[in-house]
């Protein structure tokens, strides 16, 4: 019975003590969210919470946070807390709490109490070595804990007491004028404070030890990658914000009533006409200008119909030149070429055009490809220097995805007497074709939103007069006499998205008094070139489901 009581008892305590830590590692996720909202302007420090300031509300948490990841560590080291910490935090973080508190000592010694560059690098140095000799030479749940809740909870009291408020600034004494300001010193001084207790406060629910460790590493992982997929989505969503009245402008969507009336909708227009009538006819059920209409004077509502064609015809065309030459080379180098410094060199080579900034794909599309077309930029230049700069990753991430294929799948196709061109077309090149794609995906993305090589290569103009698109299929014309093939659509400029709001940046104005604010069609721009490569993405990505599920199968 008394065995039984006393399991109960520390089962009872085991669960409050990782309540308590549970507690504080959400009390961390909560600071953590707020300090990143206030970060991007989702959430202003002049704003109030139940009537509360949201300065006041951060630093009563951080406050709050400290003190509970301090009390545990004292707790867990008296005995209180059921815990199996280590003789030491570590090296590495007696390193990171050394830096953490010098720079916070030298700040406090040089603009709070005044001291001259001596005084407060002797202060820095003596916190410093403080927070070095804590950390190192006390047990894991007293150098895990008390220099982390004692940043956490100095910065709480700063904000409570205003010492940093809404309005602080601190200007450098620098040539050039620069400054803090509380709108970033704030949210990001938060943010790092609720890093530095949370990876304690993890430590502690796993009740230090190596199972403590593992927890705090995972929530700075979960923490950061939460924080990245919350700025994607943030961008997402701001840039459509911004974009959306722009490319809605003139959006029509309706019925038509009777042979000549429309009942429909506007958005951004002052009136909706709406005419009675008995029969019924369907037409296109939506209208947008913006992504349906060029550049015109006979446009009620301009467009950039033909950026967003030639953007896809630049994808199109470096695709249909890269992806080829990519996995050719691939399988060259991966199923005939003997490993050695031949597919070193080439492996080095690779990497580093993949790593080699756009600018100079352009000046070589400028010198080398440009002449060699008329002397003219061109859409077949464009696509050329994109396709370039596919080229390597496209081979790259062949390469790997081939090489990752099992030798047991070749051993057992040359078993039943297969040729090896056979094996490859057959069992290879399938297996792979997931890695493929991803590389392709990856690759895409980033040729898609270029626009240092289009502007040495491509475009010829913002907008294209009358509005008309590049028409690449209808310009193929056959000829009995060389080069037989001929289309004049390849060889002549055209417009790309990423050059087309980058001279809407660059111009500073808008295009004409009938597209309205300039400021909204830039972002309605961004928006559909944002679209234009999540498109792609998806597509990319459909794909390469498709194929995984058709190997699985």
């Amino acid at each position: 019975m008394a065995a039984e009581s006393r399991t109960a008892l520390v089962a009872g305590d085991t669960s409050r003590t990782d309540a308590v830590a549970g507690l504080a590692v959400g009390i961390a996720a909560v600071v953590f969210a707020t300090a990143a909202a206030a970060m991007f302007g989702v959430v202003s420090l002049t704003d109030t919470v139940l009537g509360i300031d949201v300065l006041v509300v951060l630093g009563g948490l951080l406050v709050a946070l400290g003190v509970a990841v301090i009390a545990f560590g004292v707790g867990s080291r008296l005995g209180y807390v059921e815990t199996q910490p280590r003789p030491s935090a570590g090296l590495v973080a007696g390193i990171a709490f050394t830096v953490i508190w010098f720079v916070t000592g030298g700040l406090v010694a040089s603009q709070t109490l005044g001291l001259g560059t001596v005084g407060w690098l002797l202060v820095a140095v003596g916190v410093g070595a403080v927070a070095f000799a804590v950390t190192t030479l006390t047990r894991e749940d007293i150098g895990s804990t008390l220099p982390a809740g004692a940043i956490t909870l100095l910065a709480g009291v700063v904000f409570l007491l205003g010492v940093i408020d809404a309005s602080w600034a601190w200007n450098l004494q620098w040539e050039q004028k620069a400054s803090f300001t509380a709108a970033v010193v704030i949210p990001g001084l938060t943010l790092f404070c609720a890093l530095v207790s949370g990876w304690a406060s993890a430590k502690a629910y796993g009740g230090f030890g190596a199972r403590g460790r593992h927890a705090g590493a995972y929530l700075l992982i979960y923490l950061n990658a939460l924080a990245i997929i919350a700025v994607l989505f943030g961008l997402v969503a701001f840039t459509a914000f911004k974009g959306f009245p722009g490319l809605a402008r003139g959006f029509e969507v309706g019925l038509g009533v009777g042979p000549t009336t429309t009942i429909a909708f506007f958005l951004h227009l002052p009136f909706v006409d709406v005419a009675p009538g008995f029969s019924f006819s369907f037409d296109w059920p939506f209208y947008l200008p913006f992504a349906m209409n060029g550049v015109g004077l006979l446009n009620d509502f301009n467009g950039v119909l033909p950026a967003i064609v030639g953007t896809v015809w630049l994808v199109v065309g470096a695709s249909l030149f890269a992806i080829p030459l990519g996995v050719g080379a691939a399988v060259f180098l991966t199923e005939y070429a003997e490993r050695g410094r031949f597919t070193q060199v080439v492996e080095i080579a690779t990497n580093g055009l993949w790593s080699t900034p756009s600018i100079v794909f352009g000046l070589f599309g400028f010198a080398f490809l440009v002449p060699r077309f008329g002397g003219n930029k061109s859409l077949l230049a464009g696509m050329l220097t994109l396709g370039f700069m596919l080229l390597p990753l496209v081979l790259i991430t062949s390469r790997e995805a081939m090489l990752a294929v099992p030798d047991e799948y070749r051993d057992a196709s040359a078993a039943l007497g297969v040729s090896q061109w056979q094996t490859i077309k057959s069992v290879v090149i399938p297996a792979s074709i997931p890695g493929i794609v991803t590389g392709v995906i990856l690759g895409v993305g980033r040729i898609a939103g270029e626009t240092a090589p289009l502007l040495l290569t491509m475009a010829g103009g913002t907008f294209v007069p009358g509005g008309q698109t590049v028409d690449v299929i209808g310009g193929f014309a056959f000829q009995a006499t060389p080069p037989f093939v001929t289309n004049p659509e390849l060889l002549q400029a055209t417009s790309a998205l990423p050059y087309q709001l980058w001279a809407l940046i660059a111009a500073g104005v808008g295009v004409s008094s009938n597209v309205g604010d300039g400021e909204a069609f830039k972002w309605a721009t961004a928006l559909i070139l944002l679209v234009v490569v999540l498109g792609f993405y998806a597509i990319g990505i459909a794909m390469r489901q498709y194929f995984r599920r058709k190997i699985n199968a």
